[in-house]
């Protein structure tokens, strides 16, 4: 993983990955029919006033984007594959399984973070002008800052990065123990900690998708996107 990863409090991280299946805030349509209640949550996966996504009108800066997740999502299933596999052989360590460790980094490393930096470096500002100029974000509470959806999902990048420094860190110090008991249990929560870290990068995509990526195709005109596709053309070529 990169050196420059964000220090980890291994603790904290642990439970704060428990609650990436909160409520999806709304910032699409702030006024819903039915109201919510704290003790029935809406389902992650079906927020309330969800709109229907046409990927046919999006702009090609958009469709790498979306083409982008699609690539992702089949290697987190992988990913869970090989952790699901290797529970299922008693989680022992065997070429198979450390070469689907391996890809897998490799790939996070690779192509994760440069996806997460051309959302953040592209598309995010502009974006994030938009949605506080049509009041897509929440309302100021205490002297606090308002929020947009963005503000949440670069919190979501964070957390990626982290989770993955965490597995991976937990991983090498679970071959390099010489107790078996320590050995079983680093090894235990390393695999609790990438089951975290695929549900959170599904729930991220499924969040950019149905969520930011309309709302960026309703604010961001032509020849805004024409300007974000040189900058991703620049990013890419380096």
């Amino acid at each position: 993983m990169n050196n420059g990863n964000p220090k980890i409090n291994l603790e904290k991280q642990l439970k704060d990955d428990q609650k990436i299946n909160d409520q999806i805030k709304r910032f699409v349509d702030k006024e819903s029919e039915d109201e919510l209640s704290p003790m029935n949550p809406p389902d992650p996966y079906s927020p309330p006033s969800l709109e229907t996504v046409n990927l046919e009108t999006y702009h090609p800066v958009m469709k790498k984007l979306v083409n982008e997740h699609k690539i992702c999502l089949k290697a987190i299933e992988d990913f869970e594959n090989v952790l699901r596999d290797f529970q299922d052989k008693g989680m022992i360590p065997d070429k198979t399984f450390n070469e689907g460790l391996r890809l897998f980094f490799t790939f996070f490393d690779d192509k994760i973070t440069l996806h997460n930096q051309k959302e953040e470096k592209v598309l995010f500002p502009l974006l994030q002008e938009r949605l506080l100029e049509n009041g897509e974000h929440s309302t100021a509470d205490n002297g606090e800052p308002v929020k947009t959806a963005i503000d949440m999902l670069e919190d979501d990048h964070i957390k990626m990065m982290q989770s993955a420094s965490v597995t991976f860190n937990l991983m090498g110090l679970a071959s390099r123990l010489p107790d078996p008991k320590s050995r079983a249990i680093t090894i235990d929560a390393a695999v609790e900690q990438g089951k975290s870290l695929i549900e959170l990068i599904r729930l991220h995509i499924f969040r950019e998708d149905n969520i930011l990526f309309p709302l960026a195709d309703k604010y961001i005109n032509a020849e805004e996107f024409a300007g974000m596709e040189n900058k991703l053309s620049l990013m890419e070529s380096n």
